[in-house]
Order: structure tokens, then C-alpha cells, then sequence
């Protein structure tokens, strides 16, 4: 019966130990400064939040990287608010990513909302954005999909196009490795690239590089983030643009 019970016990506490790690959601606020060649510094905040229809377990992933690995549906939203000289910036949007239990397919949508608004002034630009996409994972770490973006501005300007995209994790010698490309075709020319690399499973730098043809916004950045413990997690990016410079700062939290 000792045994019995040791045996009972030592199994309860892996059992314990295997879920220790999972979370169900993720909540994080954000800041952004923005240096400009012509005009103030300005200043924007922002919070987001995610949460995953089951518990995400971290296995021996990066933590960054553990949603993702394994393969978890979720629902996320943002909103981003500046106010700076009577001009107001707001963006929010919100998605969902769905991995079809039981195969290797993948379905995302999203929809968003940018609003420019100059106090005093006719200015008062708003847009509204949409996507979709089908993909498929051929290999663990590894995810292929096209889709169609959307915009639909209040000057009567709309548009959509098709978008292609892929990430990749994997291991390269003893340490991890992300890379992402995506891109738009057609009336809105859009694409980006980034690179992760994980130091360990807690800390990663990264490069990436994005370009908008119908907001004229061409950036390269670099970036860093450490998970402080399984729950607290920090990340900072330095952007260069043509005529800015942009330096954010995002703290999150799991549970």
C-alpha cells in the first residue's frame, strides 16, 4: 500500500509539473515614442489583449513561441490611442486564428480601424481594414497561407488584395529560430520580413523590416524580449524610418 501510494503521489506531481507551465490568456500595454525629423515627438499607448480557447502548454518551446507550436486557437483585440497637439490617432482592431483540430489546416480573419483626426481642421481620416486566410501546416513549425486584405476608406477609396504568408520555427545548431515573411498585391503593395533568434527559451533578438505603398511607410527595426519568469514577459524595438525614428517598450502577462 506504501508503494502504492508513493507511486500515486510521484505521478500526481508530474502530472502537475506538465501543466505548471500552461496559460489561457495574455494581457499586455505598450508604449511608443516617436522622434520626427519635421515635426514634436509623439506619443501613443495601447493595450492588447488574448485568449486561447485551451491552455497553452509550454513544453520545451520558446515561450514566445508556445502558441504557436502548439497549434492554439484563439481570439485577440488591441486598441492604440494617441493625443498629441490636437491630433488624434487611434487604431483597434481584433482577430481570430483557428487551428482545425485533428488536421494540419488553418483559418484567421481579422478586421481593424484607423482614425486621424487634427482638432480644428477638416482633417478627419478613418479606415477600415479586413482579412482573411487559409493555411496549412506541412511540417511541425511551419505554416503556409494565402488570404485577401481589405480596406475600405471614408473618402470612398476601397480596395482588397491577395496576401500570401509563412513562419517558420525551428532549431538551428542548440537554439530556436523564427522566420516570418508576408506580402499584398494589387492596389495596396505590402510586405514585411522578421527573423527571431533565441538566445534560450526566455530571451530573443530580432530584425524586421516592413513596407506599406498606401501609407508611404518604410521601416526596418530592431528588437529584443525576455521573459522575466513563465508569466511576466518584456520586449523593446528601435525602428528607423525615413524621417523618424520609433522606440516602444511592451509589457504582458499570462495566466
Amino acid at each position: 500500500m506504501k508503494k502504492l501510494a508513493i507511486a500515486s503521489a510521484l505521478l500526481s506531481a508530474l502530472a502537475m509539473s506538465g501543466t505548471a507551465n500552461a496559460y489561457q490568456a495574455e494581457v499586455g500595454g505598450s508604449y511608443t515614442y516617436t522622434d520626427w525629423d519635421d515635426f514634436d515627438g509623439t506619443h501613443n499607448f495601447g493595450v492588447d489583449g488574448t485568449y486561447y480557447f485551451n491552455p497553452v502548454q509550454t513544453r520545451n518551446a520558446p515561450l514566445n513561441e508556445a502558441a504557436f507550436l502548439d497549434r492554439a486557437s484563439n481570439v485577440k483585440a488591441e486598441v492604440n490611442y494617441g493625443n498629441n497637439n490636437d491630433v488624434k490617432n487611434t487604431q483597434y482592431g481584433a482577430g481570430i486564428e483557428y487551428f482545425v483540430p485533428n488536421s494540419d489546416f488553418y483559418l484567421s480573419g481579422n478586421v481593424g480601424r484607423s482614425e486621424h483626426e487634427v482638432d480644428n481642421t477638416p482633417i478627419d481620416t478613418k479606415v477600415t481594414t479586413y482579412g482573411a486566410e487559409v493555411g496549412y501546416l506541412p511540417a511541425p513549425g511551419l505554416l503556409l497561407a494565402v488570404g485577401v486584405k481589405g480596406y475600405d476608406a471614408k473618402d470612398g477609396d476601397d480596395g482588397a488584395d491577395p496576401t500570401i504568408r509563412a513562419k517558420y520555427v525551428t532549431q538551428v545548431g542548440q537554439h530556436d529560430v523564427n522566420v516570418e515573411a508576408y506580402g499584398a498585391f494589387g492596389d495596396l503593395d505590402e510586405y514585411s520580413v522578421r527573423g527571431d533568434y533565441y538566445l534560450d527559451k526566455t530571451l530573443s533578438v530580432g530584425a524586421d523590416y516592413y513596407n506599406n505603398d498606401l501609407t508611404d511607410r518604410d521601416e526596418f527595426g530592431i528588437s529584443a524580449k525576455k521573459f522575466l519568469n513563465q508569466q511576466v514577459s518584456l520586449e523593446g524595438r528601435v525602428g528607423f524610418g525615413d524621417n523618424y525614428n520609433t522606440f516602444g517598450l511592451r509589457g504582458a502577462y499570462r495566466f
